[in-house]
């Protein structure tokens, strides 16, 4: 995002809050951040807006905008700041100011913290007409610079992220440079609802998620655990072809576990403890790495040994907030391909650039090769939320910048970003219709292996710390599945398709032909289904694009005979015709993964 479109957005949050406070006057006001393709802002008013009163705010911020108020900036006290917004009823805004007077910034966003020496005991205030606001900005000199915007929805959100504190209503608004990048963006949105990984997954017979088992607890279909299995298959065949050996790790563990790593200070997001009479307290493994460390301490290592790469695939569970939940892309119960490499410090380079190598195929093959890294640091002014040496951390993310540098790919370094143990480099991908995901993700970290006391023996027979690089190149297999489902709109390539051929006999006779000829092609391996029910044959063809079967072939008295296939394409006009004797072939020929994984 450029500096002159991050300014138009600030800004635009700013009229939104200044509109609101004309038409509700009570309106209490949190914070109003930048985010991607536009800006929200957090606001709490007596009656709940809906999204009718959307467009009237719109309208209350096109009339300021023509107004032409200045964003005038204004620096004040500590102290006389708290007593300007205490006159104005605004409790939010004084609570962030008492924040940032105790800890030097409000932690509430990145774009909207005031990042300030606590000393200094100054702040920054924004007036835009008649409305006030505590920001550091940067904006637009006057309002009439914001670009094309529009309201566009409204989501509930707790105070500071806190279900303990007042829910307020978060109003989204989208904002660019232009009308036409704006219609754009709202055309891209209109896709993204037909591509809706939640209404596919059902109509597709994917997953599904049951009330009674619990809010993201997916249960997956057999044609879902089909499409697992290949995601999954492709990336174990190209772990192993790389030197990597699969581990297995228990789902749960005592408490103690967790002291040592870490995660019982620094991890939120942890099941509380299942309490035993006479036993220590027991937790479900919302990660693995504590797991991975215990595993390689229990064996003595020499530096011949080295690099150790091991990896599972195995579940783990994380308290999500119940509003945070939201089909397959945030769910509680994880599955990562998770990897720990072992290395010492000479290998680290060889070792991530592997890493780097497997991350590009394996996007490639699933249809994505447009993406950048984003290269998170730590924050030095929050040094209570990570564990380990300063310069052990300037060394680790210095190291990681270098290795991208190198390939000349695109990245960012984002401060704050890092794991409490580690910097990271974590995978920007776009999809089909140009949205960014987060997927893959490489961790290098000198500090977990310090806390659990590992080591290997070097050549001059003394002990040495090893260096531990945590990786992941899906993250989380239900996200990425819900990634993939959009991103091909539910018609998956034939090669990863739950069902990948669909034999339709035209009546009653030739049904016995279908099932022979379906035997033969699973014998190949070929994932086939027969229709050889009542409908008619042009019901049946219909049935089988409803579920966005990539080759469906009607069998009649031509094809019995000998006669060539004519096989229905998902989504082309014109059908493939292929001699009886080639059949076969050809689908193993075109069900074959793009790349060649193959052991």
């Amino acid at each position: 995002m450029n500096n002159k479109l991050h300014a138009m957005r600030h800004s635009a949050a700013h009229v939104l809050a200044a509109a609101v406070q004309r038409l509700y006057p009570n309106a209490k006001f949190g914070v109003g951040p930048v985010i991607d393709n536009g800006f929200y802002y957090d606001i709490l008013t007596e009656e709940p807006l809906s999204e009718k009163d959307l467009k009237g705010i719109q309208r209350e911020m096109i009339k300021i905008i023509k107004e032409g108020y200045e964003m005038e900036r204004e620096e004040m006290p500590m102290d006389d700041a708290i007593d300007l917004f205490s006159e104005m009823k605004q409790n939010f805004k004084i609570e962030l100011l008492e924040t940032i007077k105790e800890k030097g910034t409000t932690k509430i966003h990145a774009d909207d913290a005031q990042d300030i020496d606590p000393d200094s005991e100054v702040v920054s205030v924004y007036k835009t007409g008649d409305f006030v606001d505590l920001c550091r900005g940067p904006h637009v000199e006057n309002v009439k610079e914001i670009g094309a915007f529009k309201l566009w929805k409204l989501a509930g959100a707790y105070w500071r992220g806190n279900e303990n504190n007042p829910q307020m209503q978060r109003v989204y608004g989208l904002c660019f440079e232009t009308k036409d990048e704006l219609k754009a963006y709202e055309r891209m949105i209109e896709e993204a609802k037909k591509r809706d990984h939640r209404k596919l997954g059902q109509e597709l017979e994917l997953y599904t998620i049951v009330d009674e088992i619990g809010g993201g607890l997916p249960l997956f279909y057999p044609r879902g655990t089909i499409l697992r299995s290949q995601i999954e298959s492709l990336v174990d065949r190209l772990q192993t072809q790389s030197g990597y050996e699969t581990i297995w790790v228990p789902h749960i563990t005592k408490g103690k576990l967790y002291e040592i790593s870490g995660h019982l200070d620094k991890y939120d997001a942890m099941y509380p403890p299942m309490k035993l009479e006479g036993e220590d307290d027991y937790y479900l493994k919302p990660m693995n790495c504590p797991h991975f460390m215990m595993l390689f301490k229990s064996l003595p290592h020499s530096y011949r040994d080295m690099p150790v790469r091991w990896v599972s695939t195995t579940s783990v569970y994380r308290y999500e907030k119940s509003g945070e939940l939201s089909g397959l892309t945030r769910v509680r119960s994880i599955t990562q391909d998770d990897c720990h490499v072992f290395t010492t410090p000479d290998q680290i380079e060889g070792e991530i650039n592997l890493m780097l190598d497997m991350i590009k195929d394996i996007y490639k093959a699933f249809g994505f090769d447009d993406f950048w890294v984003s290269i998170s640091t730590h924050d030095p002014q929050d040094a209570e939320k990570y564990i380990g040496d300063e310069k052990v951390w300037k060394d680790s993310e210095s190291a990681l910048e270098t290795l991208i540098k190198n390939r000349d790919w695109k990245y960012q370094v984002v401060p704050g970003e890092a794991a409490f143990y580690g910097p990271k480099l974590d995978f920007m991908f776009r999809d089909a219709i140009g949205r960014e995901w987060q997927l893959s993700t490489i961790q290098l970290d000198m500090n977990l292996p310090e806390r659990f006391d590992l080591n290997y023996i070097d050549q001059n027979n003394e002990k040495q710390r090893p260096v531990v690089i945590h990786r992941a190149m899906l993250g989380s297999v239900e996200r990425f599945m819900g990634i993939l489902i959009e991103h091909y709109a539910g018609a998956f390539p034939l090669w990863l398709a739950p069902e990948q051929v669909r034999l339709v006999p035209v009546s009653d006779d030739y049904v016995s032909f279908a099932e022979e000829l379906a035997v033969n092609l699973a014998k190949e391996n070929i994932r086939v289904s027969v229709d050889s029910s009542k409908e008619g044959v042009g019901k049946k063809i219909r049935n089988s694009a409803k579920m966005k079967t990539p080759w469906t072939i009607v069998l009649g008295e031509k094809e019995v005979n000998g006669g060539d296939y004519t096989v229905n394409i998902f989504g082309q006009e014109e059908d493939l015709v292929i001699p009886a004797n080639d059949l076969l072939e050809v689908v193993k020929r075109e069900s074959k993964v793009p790349q060649d994984y193959e052991a």
